[in-house]
């Protein structure tokens, strides 16, 4: 694309997600490598802060704040709508681990971790997916988890949630496939960051949210479909997935 002088347009990110460690981490790769950003986030002053501090580290200007409630659905029309244009990449990296013991007795907080995780963000992509199939090329970018690949005890509501947007990426991916629009799934791993800043991370199996930034945007010249951002994960969770279910079910996980 060029502009009226002929000078080619710098392309564009929507940043689902703008306040989360993660999040940030991926605006700023983008923005380093000249790109137009826009962080889409519900607490808009929380994401303008990572706006000011991106624009301040890289030296990037052409850093913008949407107000998006991921849980407003009736309100996602509107809002793709009245972007300037439409992105080249969307990013969702939204996510909320919720309290597990809660969620058992809390219904209303079992439901804001499950439309959290899976509700709002596979509404959200869809109508992007429609956008980007009319328009004929664009990619897709599902942050998931590896808690998706096998319910466990210590946190399934959050797990079954993410397990169910990882099958939404899967069959989106599926139906676009022979087009130009691609969709790539990301489970992370552990990653350092204020969402598990509680958590005895264990070192070589936890990311820096840089690293997840990376690899989301090598996606932009290495096109893959499911992502484990330590390879590791992808060898743990093939062991989990393989345990029998009579033995599996006698586990403190």
């Amino acid at each position: 694309m060029t502009d009226p002088d002929g000078h080619s347009a710098p392309k564009g990110l929507l940043l689902v997600g703008g306040t989360s460690d993660i999040g940030r981490a991926v605006a700023a790769t983008y923005a380093a490598r000249g790109w137009t950003v826009t962080l889409a986030a519900r607490d808009a002053e929380g994401a303008e802060r990572n706006a000011d501090d991106i624009r301040t580290r890289s030296g990037a200007h052409q850093v913008a704040v949407q107000h998006l409630d991921i849980l407003d659905t009736g309100s996602f029309e509107g809002f793709l709508d009245g972007l300037d244009t439409l992105p080249d990449t969307v990013v969702c990296v939204v996510g909320m681990l919720g309290d597990q013991s809660r969620a058992q007795e809390d219904t209303d907080h079992a439901t804001t971790v499950m439309r959290t995780n899976f509700e709002g963000p596979a509404l959200l992509l869809e109508m992007v997916a429609a956008r980007f199939a009319a328009r004929g090329h664009g990619l897709i970018v599902g942050v998931s988890s590896v808690a998706g690949d096998r319910g466990r005890a210590s946190n399934y509501v959050y797990g079954a949630a993410k397990a169910g947007f990882t099958a939404y990426l899967s069959g989106l991916r599926n139906r676009l496939g022979k087009t130009d629009v691609h969709v790539a799934t990301v489970k992370p791993g552990f990653v350092r960051t204020s969402m598990t800043a509680d958590m005895d991370l264990i070192g070589p199996l936890t990311a820096e949210p840089d690293a997840v930034a990376d690899r989301i945007a090598a996606l932009e010249t290495r096109p893959s479909d499911v992502v484990y951002v330590l390879g590791i994960w992808r060898l743990i969770m093939f062991i989990i997935r393989a345990i029998p279910e009579t033995i599996f079910k006698k586990l403190s996980l």
